[in-house]
């Protein structure tokens, strides 16, 4: 039994080769994540400028320039969502993240070590840490 275990192991240079090739798998799961987010942005761009002239159209067509500019408003609101976005693609930085989240979230389970309102931490003594 011994034996067969010994070759199913591998060596240390074949670890290595797996270890890199998951590496390289995770580095470009997370790349084509971030060039999703890019390519969104810039969709949401161009819909944006296209909409938004539509209704600055509607408004100069329909009441004049020397009225209310109420496409103000939309283009407002639809522009702060527009920057929010852009810093999400391109600053990335890390403050809406879900692996920031799960990180939380799992330092928050070895504090709280279950139990309802961590009973079980209180009464092993052990101390608050933030998480």
């Amino acid at each position: 039994m011994d034996d067969q275990q010994h070759e199913d192991e591998l060596s240390p240079q074949d670890s290595l080769k797996l270890i890199t090739k998951m590496l390289d798998k995770v580095q470009d799961d997370a790349l084509w994540k971030v060039a999703k987010k890019r390519s969104s942005f810039k969709i949401s761009l161009v819909i944006y400028f296209v909409i938004n002239g539509f209704l600055v159209g509607l408004w100069y067509f329909t009441t004049g320039v020397h009225s209310y500019f109420w496409p103000a408003w939309p283009m407002l609101g639809w522009g702060m969502g527009i920057i929010f976005q852009y810093i999400d693609a391109y600053m990335n930085t890390g403050v809406f993240s879900e692996e920031r989240e799960f990180e939380k979230m799992k330092r928050w389970k070895n504090w709280n070590l279950g139990g309802f309102f961590g009973i079980r931490r209180i009464l092993n003594g052990t101390k608050y840490v933030a998480p």
